[in-house]
C-alpha cells in the first residue's frame, strides 16, 4: 500500500444558525465539508513490528488507520462481567499461557488478575487490554486511541513494556494510533506517520534511560506496595528497608532479613514489589539488584527464593545470579525457615532459589549506611 487517499465529507445542513455562522466568521457557503489526504505508506519496503500513527484530534489518523488497517484495529473485548480478567481470555489458552500474556504488558499482579475487567484501574485495563489483542491470532493488532486514558508516566513505561512483548513475538506487527507523541521514544517504532501532514519516516530509537533513585526507609513504607505483593502482605518487624524513586514518585519497594546459619549467616530477599503502573520495564529486577550488591557489600552471601515466572527467568538468564535450586515446590507449611523469614509455603507453586554473585555495592553501602 504505497499510497493510501484519504477523503471525509458530510452534507451540510443549512439551518438559520448555520447561515448565521457563514456570514458572522466569513466561512464560504458549501454544501459539503470536506477533507482529504494523500498519504505515503510503503510498509513493505522494509520489514518492521511496530509503528505509530500520531496527530492532533482531528487530524485524520484514525480515518487513516481505517482505510489502512480496517479489521485489525482492536476498540475492545467483551469482558465478562463479574469473573476475573483471566476468564476474559480464549477458552483455548492455558493459564500459563494468560498470566504469561498479561505479565508480558507488564501487568503482573496476580491479586489483580482475580478481579473483573471494569474493576481494574485504567492503566491496568488498558495492560490488560494490550494482553488480551496480543494473544489474538491475528499477526497484525491495531489500537486507536493509544494510552489516552492513562497517566503521561504511566503511559510510556506502558509503551515500553508493549513493545518488549510485540518484539519477542517473531512475525507480530503493532500499530499505535494516538494524539501523544511523548510515547514515541518509548515504543521506538519502525516507523512513524505524522498527521495532518501524512509524513512517513522510518525510525531507529533507542528507550530512554531510567534512572532510579533508591533510598533506605521505615518499615511504613510497605503500606503503599503491600496489597500488590502475590504472597502474603506480612512484613518481618526486622527487615531492611529500600524505596526506589523515578522522577520524584515511588515505584518500587525491597526489603531484606539477617539469617543466622549454623553454616554461615546470610542476608535473604524478603520483599520486592513493584507498583503495577511501573511493571514491564524491569524496574523490579534492577532494585532487587542493586539491594543485593548494596547487601553484599557486608560480606555476607545473599540469596533469593522466588515463585515470580518473570524474576525466575531474568534472574535464570543473569551474570548476577547463580541458581541454586531449579524450579520446584521445595517449602513445607510450617517449616523453621517459613516461620523465621515470614515466607509462605510454595507447596502449591513453583519457586527456585537463587545466590547472588554479582559485585558489591560498596559506595552505595556506606551512602545507605548498611557498612562503616
Amino acid at each position: 500500500m504505497p499510497t493510501v487517499k484519504l477523503a471525509v465529507s458530510v452534507p451540510v445542513v443549512k439551518t438559520a444558525r448555520v447561515l448565521q455562522l457563514e456570514g458572522l466568521f466569513d466561512v464560504p457557503p458549501s454544501e459539503r465539508s470536506a477533507r482529504e489526504w494523500a498519504v505515503e505508506l510503503p510498509l513493505d519496503a522494509a520489514p518492521w513490528q511496530i509503528g505509530l500513527v500520531v496527530g492532533p484530534s482531528g487530524s485524520g489518523k484514525s480515518t487513516l488507520a481505517r482505510e489502512a488497517f480496517g479489521a485489525h484495529i482492536v476498540s475492545g473485548y467483551d469482558w465478562p462481567a463479574d469473573k476475573a480478567v483471566v476468564d476474559g481470555f480464549p477458552a483455548a489458552l492455558g493459564i500459563k499461557e494468560v498470566t504469561a500474556a498479561l505479565s508480558s504488558v507488564g501487568f503482573s499482579t496476580p491479586p489483580a488478575w482475580l478481579r473483573p475487567f471494569r474493576c481494574l484501574s485504567n492503566g491496568e485495563q488498558f495492560r490488560a487490554t494490550l494482553a488480551r489483542a496480543l494473544v489474538d491470532e491475528r499477526p497484525l493488532v491495531v489500537i486507536d486511541e493509544f494510552t489516552s486514558v492513562v497517566d503521561r508516566t504511566v503511559a510510556q513505561i506502558g509503551s515500553a513494556a508493549v513493545a518488549k512483548a510485540v518484539r519477542r513475538q517473531p512475525g507480530r506487527q503493532f500499530v499505535a494510533v494516538t494524539c501523544h507523541a511523548d510515547v514515541e521514544e518509548w515504543l521506538c517504532p519502525d516507523w512513524v506517520v505524522e498527521m495532518p501532514a501524512g509524513t512517513f519516516a522510518r525510525r531507529s530509537l533507542r528507550r530512554p534511560q531510567i534512572e532510579l533513585e533508591v533510598q533506605r526507609v521505615e518499615k511504613d513504607a510497605w503500606h503503599l506496595f503491600k496489597h500488590h505483593h502475590y504472597l502474603d502482605t506480612a512484613l518481618n518487624p526486622g527487615a531492611k528497608c529500600f524505596l526506589a524513586l523515578w522522577r520524584g514518585r515511588p515505584v518500587a519497594f525491597a526489603s531484606v532479613l539477617h539469617y543466622p546459619h549454623f553454616a554461615g549467616s546470610f542476608w535473604r530477599e524478603h520483599r520486592t514489589v513493584c507498583l503495577p503502573d511501573y511493571q514491564g520495564v524491569g524496574i523490579g529486577n534492577a532494585l532487587s539488584d542493586f539491594v543485593a550488591g548494596v547487601m553484599r557489600a557486608t560480606g555476607k552471601p545473599y540469596r533469593s527464593t522466588t515463585g515470580n515466572p518473570a524474576m525466575m527467568r531474568y534472574r535464570a538468564a543473569s551474570k548476577n545470579w547463580e541458581m541454586g535450586r531449579g524450579p520446584s515446590r521445595a517449602s513445607q507449611p510450617g517449616s523453621k525457615s517459613n516461620r523465621v523469614l515470614g515466607r509462605t509455603a510454595a507447596t502449591n507453586r513453583l519457586t527456585a532459589g537463587f545466590l547472588f554473585v554479582g559485585p558489591p555495592r560498596r559506595e552505595d553501602a556506606r551512602r545507605l549506611g548498611i557498612i562503616g
